[in-house]
């Protein structure tokens, strides 16, 4: 297996990692910013008049008001950067004007918030969720808007010529957390996952990645939401013997509810184990920290740890954020996405600016495509370029294949070991490197 660089050291562009005079608070929570987040014009146009003098234009989206499905964090987050690169002296000379929007978890409403990014003429959708590729990416293609750092739920995402992600999704998670789980010695493996088209999927990529090894895989489907997951934890155990394994592959709150089950059936035998998003370190302590179910839970992820160095920028951000009573998870991965889409468009817009050419959704895209890398010190350098894409007809656009291997210790997500692992190969159908 490929493991990339001995540790996580701060390689961001000095934009990225200056030494911040003060601490911005974030903007209020979406529903407080509901009267001033579509106000941008409705008129038509080319989506290349994305300027206005010195104004760059972006858009963020996230459900909110929905349940489970909420990441208002992301959209706060997306406020507070722009709060926070205006009181900074703009982005490479340029006013950024962020606008947020409530997707509703529906496709109706992601449809609708691409229309407003395109009636507001934004150079750039970033960092957004929604599950809901199929209505809103049409929308942006027509209008010639780059999705840049989309959380990577739907299918478009990874196969839209104008879609940029930073991560590998879910399946880079589930595939990854398969050859995890086979270094750690699991011989069965269960996968608790939501019964839906994604979730089958799913279990394709988990299979692809324990096969090699001869692991034997579960699948249990389960609804997406319960307050009692009895019969399903009673499944994935099992017996209960020794090279049991059992992870977790749905949304944070559920997960919760899931441990909930698990530690009341106490199995002796079985190793815990999940992805980012299914668990993060919220989770972890609403679950019992260092003396609930997930302790000693292995955890893959697309990122560093929260506790890295690398995060040292998005908490200088955040740090003050009390409005409303409500504060930016730094380690929900949502936030940590959005923070990593932003950071890869703060380093496009310098690179644009310092080249003499103007910031638009045109010249955007065409720095992407162009097969430059663009490292920001989170993720390996991200490239977008012809000849990094996964040779995968469904999802050719997948080209951040590493991710990292996480134990919970002492209550606390901490790295299993130093770098990343590319598991490119899972991902292909290929056979893991000697």
């Amino acid at each position: 297996m490929t493991s990339r660089r001995d540790s996580f050291q701060d390689t961001r562009p000095p934009i990225a990692r200056r030494r911040r005079r003060r601490p911005i608070a974030a903007a209020a929570t979406t529903a407080a910013l509901l009267p001033t987040l579509f106000s941008a014009s409705a008129c038509g146009g080319s989506a290349d008049a994305s300027t206005s003098g010195t104004e760059l234009t972006v858009m963020t989206w996230a459900p909110a008001g929905t349940g489970s499905a909420d990441r208002p964090g992301m959209t706060a987050l997306a406020s507070a950067i722009g709060k926070d690169v205006n009181e900074e002296g703009g982005l490479s000379g340029h006013r950024l004007r962020v606008i947020t929007c409530n997707e509703h978890n529906t496709a109706d409403g992601a449809r609708s918030c691409a229309q407003q990014a395109v009636d507001a003429k934004v150079t750039a959708v970033i960092g957004s969720y929604s599950q809901w590729g199929e209505a809103f990416m049409p929308v942006l293609e027509r209008a010639g808007i780059p999705l840049i750092g989309g959380y990577g739920l739907s299918q478009p995402e990874f196969a839209s010529p104008l879609s940029y992600p930073v991560d590998g999704g879910l399946p880079a998670l589930v595939a990854g957390n398969g050859r995890q789980l086979v270094d750690a010695g699991c011989k069965s493996v269960a996968l608790v996952r939501p019964d839906t088209p994604a979730g089958d999927n799913l279990l394709g990529y988990l299979g692809t990645a324990l096969r090699p090894a001869g692991v034997k895989l579960t699948d249990v489907k389960a609804p997406e939401q319960s307050s009692d997951y009895t019969p399903v934890v009673r499944k994935a155990i099992g017996k209960d013997e020794a090279g049991n394994c059992v992870t977790s592959a749905l949304a944070s709150e559920p997960t919760g509810n899931l441990m909930d089950s698990y530690r009341r059936l106490a199995p002796k035998n079985t190793r815990i184990a999940s992805v980012i998003g299914s668990v993060q370190q919220s989770v972890v302590d609403s679950t019992g920290g260092d003396t609930g179910p997930l302790n000693g839970a292995y955890v893959t992820s697309w990122y560093p740890p929260e506790s890295a160095k690398v995060w040292d920028g998005l908490r200088a951000v955040v740090r003050t954020d009390t409005t409303g009573g409500h504060t930016i998870d730094v380690s929900d991965p949502g936030v940590q996405t959005t923070w990593v889409a932003y950071e890869v468009f703060r380093t496009v817009t310098r690179k644009l600016t310092e080249g003499g050419k103007p910031v638009t959704p045109k010249t955007v895209t065409s720095l992407l495509d162009s097969g430059e890398g663009i490292d920001v010190g989170i993720t390996p350098s991200l490239n977008w370029g012809t000849t990094n894409m996964l040779p995968s007809s469904g999802s050719p656009r997948l080209v951040n294949t590493w991710v990292t291997y996480q134990v919970v210790k002492n209550g606390r997500m901490t790295l299993q070991q130093p770098g990343f692992v590319d598991i490119r190969w899972a991902l292909t159908g290929g056979r893991p490197p000697a």
